[in-house]
C-alpha cells in the first residue's frame, strides 16, 4: 500500500486561560516540535502513535507519505488559523497525492473556535475526499472525548490503554493492523455505548484501580471475532455536548462484538462510586510530605495537578509554592513555573545573585496571585534536555531560557516555554537532581508518575488554585447533555 499519514493533536480545555495559536504546534511545547514532509519520519524513535505505525509499516514493505505532524500543550481552544493551516496541509495532500489507505495520529479531544470537534471536522474533510473506498483509521489519547461523528467517518478508531501513555508508540501499530484487518477483509462491525458520568483525570491513571483493571478486562474480552476494544475515559474539560466516557469495539462476529462492549459497558458503569477521587489542600499536602519525608530515603512528590499544563494550566500558579514556603519545607523542589520574564531577570543577574521578582501567578483564577520574594539564582540552563522516562521516550525538549530559583530551601525550576513535569531530566535541565530532594511538586496530573514512581517515597494529590478543576463538578457546565452525572455519583446536569 501507499498509506498518506499525518498528526495533529490537541487536547482542549474550554475553560482554561490560553488559546493554541499555530505558532504553539510549531514550538510543540511537550510534544514534538511540528514536522513537514520527510521531517516526520524522524518520529519512528519517539515513542508517539505516529512512531510505531511508521515502524510498523515499513517492515510491512509499505510506502508511507508523510504530510505533517503538529502537537501543542493542551489549553483552551485551538485558533481558527492554526486548525485551517494545518487541517489544510493535510486535506491538500489527500488531495493531491495518489495513495490506498490514510493514517491519522490524533488526540480526540480537540476543540475549535467553530468546530466542536476538532477531530470529526478533520475526518470528514479527509473521507469527502478520499471517498468510501481507500480505508481511513486513526489512533487517539487515552483523554479523547469520541464523537459520533469521529466514529462515522473513520473506518477504525483505537485509543491508549495506559496512563501516563507509555502505549502511544503500540497504539499506532494496533492502528496499522487494524488497518491491514481492513485492507484484508472489508469494513468491520462497530459496536457503541456512552458511559453517563464524567470521570475526574486523577482516577484514569492506569496504576491504580479502578482504571487497572477496566483495562485489563478490555483485553481479556478481545479475541475471535472481536478485533479491537477501546475505553476512553474522556476529557472532562471540554463544554459540549459529547465531552464524556466512551466504549467501542470493532469486530467481524457483529454479535460478538455487541456483547462485549456491552458487558464491559455494564462492569464500568456498575463501579461508578470508585471512579471518584479524594484531594489534600496545598498545606494539607506539604505537611504530610513533611512528615512523611522526616524518615524516607526517596523523595515525596505532590501532584499540582490543578495547574497541569498537560491539561490545560498554563503552568505558572503559585499556590503550592506559597504552601511550601510557608510550611517550612525543606529540600524542596517545585516545577516547572513558565515564567518568561523571570527567567529572563535570572540570566540578567548571573548566578549567585539574588533577584527580586513577582514570580507566576498570572492564571487569573481565584486564590492564585503572583509571589513576591527575593530568589537566588543557583542554576542558569539554555532549557534542551532529551526525556529519558518511559513516555514520549527520545524526545527532545527546548524550552528556552531555564533557572533555579532558590527561596529559603525550596528550588523553584522556571522555564520559558510551558511543557509538563512529566520526565525527571527536567529537574536535571533546571540544576536539581530530583532523587536528592525530600520533596518534589509536579506540575502535573498523572504523566509524572511514569517515570517519577519508581523514585517516590510516596505521591500525594493536592488541590491548590488552578485552571485544570480535578473535580469536573467545579466547573461552571453550560452545553453538557442533560442528565449527565458531573462526577462519579454525582449531581446530573440539567442543561
Amino acid at each position: 500500500m501507499r498509506i498518506l499519514v499525518a498528526g495533529f493533536q490537541h487536547e482542549t480545555n474550554t475553560f482554561a486561560p490560553s488559546k493554541a495559536t499555530y505558532q504553539n504546534f510549531v514550538q510543540g511545547e511537550g510534544f514534538p516540535a511540528m514536522a513537514h514532509g520527510a521531517e516526520v519520519l524522524a518520529l519512528r524513535s519517539v515513542n508517539v502513535p505516529m512512531g510505531g505505525f511508521l515502524l510498523e509499516a515499513e517492515a510491512a514493505g509499505h510506502v508511507v507519505l508523510p504530510v505533517v505532524w503538529a502537537g501543542a500543550s493542551p489549553s483552551a481552544h485551538v485558533t481558527d488559523d492554526a486548525f485551517e493551516r494545518i487541517a489544510g496541509a493535510i486535506t491538500s495532500a489527500a488531495r493531491d497525492e495518489t495513495f490506498d489507505a490514510v493514517y491519522l495520529d490524533l488526540h480526540g479531544a480537540m476543540v475549535t473556535e467553530r468546530h466542536d470537534d476538532g477531530e470529526g471536522e478533520l475526518l470528514g474533510r479527509v473521507r469527502a475526499i478520499v471517498g468510501s473506498d481507500r480505508p481511513l483509521v486513526a489512533s487517539l489519547d487515552l483523554h479523547a472525548n469520541v464523537t459520533e461523528r469521529m466514529l462515522a467517518e473513520a473506518d477504525a478508531l483505537v485509543a491508549y490503554r495506559t496512563y501516563p501513555h507509555v502505549d502511544m508508540a503500540e497504539t499506532g501499530r494496533a492502528a496499522f493492523a487494524l488497518l491491514e484487518t481492513i485492507r484484508e477483509g472489508g469494513r468491520l462491525h462497530r459496536s457503541t455505548r456512552r458511559l453517563p458520568f464524567l470521570i475526574p483525570i486523577n482516577a484514569m491513571c492506569t496504576t491504580l484501580e479502578p482504571a487497572a483493571g477496566a483495562y485489563r478486562r478490555l483485553a481479556e474480552l478481545e479475541g475471535p471475532g472481536v478485533q479491537s476494544l477501546s475505553f476512553a475515559p474522556g476529557f472532562p474539560a471540554a463544554d459540549f455536548p459529547e465531552c464524556g466516557p466512551v466504549l467501542w469495539g470493532y469486530g467481524r462476529d457483529e454479535r460478538a462484538v455487541e456483547a462485549a462492549v456491552a458487558e464491559l459497558y455494564d462492569e464500568l458503569s456498575g463501579i461508578e462510586d470508585r471512579w471518584a477521587v479524594p484531594f489534600l489542600e496545598p498545606d494539607e499536602a506539604v505537611a504530610e510530605a513533611s512528615r512523611l519525608a522526616g524518615t524516607a530515603r526517596r523523595p515525596v512528590v505532590i501532584a499540582d495537578t490543578q495547574d497541569n499544563p498537560g491539561a490545560g494550566g498554563d503552568s505558572n500558579t503559585t499556590g503550592m509554592l506559597r504552601a511550601l514556603v510557608r510550611g517550612g519545607a525543606r529540600r524542596a523542589a517545585i516545577g516547572l513555573i513558565w515564567d518568561p520574564d523571570a527567567a529572563a531577570a535570572a540570566h540578567e543577574a548571573g548566578l549567585g545573585a539574588t533577584v527580586i521578582i513577582a514570580l507566576g501567578g498570572r492564571s487569573g483564577v481565584p486564590g492564585d496571585a503572583p509571589f513576591e520574594g527575593a530568589f537566588t539564582v543557583e542554576h542558569l540552563s539554555d532549557g534542551e534536555c532529551v526525556f529519558a522516562g518511559p513516555m514520549l521516550t527520545g524526545m527532545r525538549s527546548e524550552l528556552g531560557p531555564c533557572a533555579c530559583l532558590r527561596i529559603d530551601d525550596v528550588r523553584v525550576i522556571v522555564s520559558s516555554r510551558k511543557a509538563q513535569m512529566l520526565d525527571r531530566n527536567l529537574f536535571r535541565m533546571g540544576g536539581v537532581e530530583p532523587e536528592s530532594m525530600a520533596i518534589l511538586v509536579n506540575k502535573s496530573s498523572v504523566h509524572f508518575r511514569a517515570d517519577f514512581e519508581p523514585i517516590a517515597e510516596a505521591v500525594l494529590v493536592a488541590k491548590a488554585p488552578g485552571p485544570m478543576a480535578a473535580d469536573p463538578a467545579d466547573l461552571p457546565w453550560k452545553r453538557l447533555t442533560p442528565g449527565l452525572r458531573i462526577r462519579p455519583g454525582g449531581p446530573r446536569f440539567a442543561g
